[in-house]
């Protein structure tokens, strides 16, 4: 299947820079955008202890690796393609 998405870090023309993270997908039912969630631990220091934090990200899902509801994936960062994504998915893990 030939990608022709210009979004598409490989075969696009979009560069990626900045931060990459890992995380899971947790939904995929907006057209060529999934949401990916990260947990994170928070080091509160008044009790010396972690707290677990969770963040949501948005982040485009090109055709060539159609990521789904489950997978783990690694996301870079982009320029801002929409309001809320400024973030690839480039691997599937």
């Amino acid at each position: 299947m030939e990608c022709k998405d210009r979004n598409c870090p490989f075969h696009g023309n979009l560069k990626t820079r900045g931060r990459i993270f890992k995380g899971v997908v947790v939904s995929d039912k907006m057209r060529k955008t999934v949401v990916v969630k990260r947990d994170l631990l928070e080091y509160i220091p008044k009790y010396e202890r972690y707290a677990k934090k969770s963040s949501k990200i948005s982040a485009h899902n090109p055709p060539c690796i159609n990521a789904k509801t489950g997978d783990t994936v690694k996301i870079a960062e982009c320029r801002p393609i929409s309001k809320t994504k400024s973030f690839v998915v480039i691997e599937v893990i």
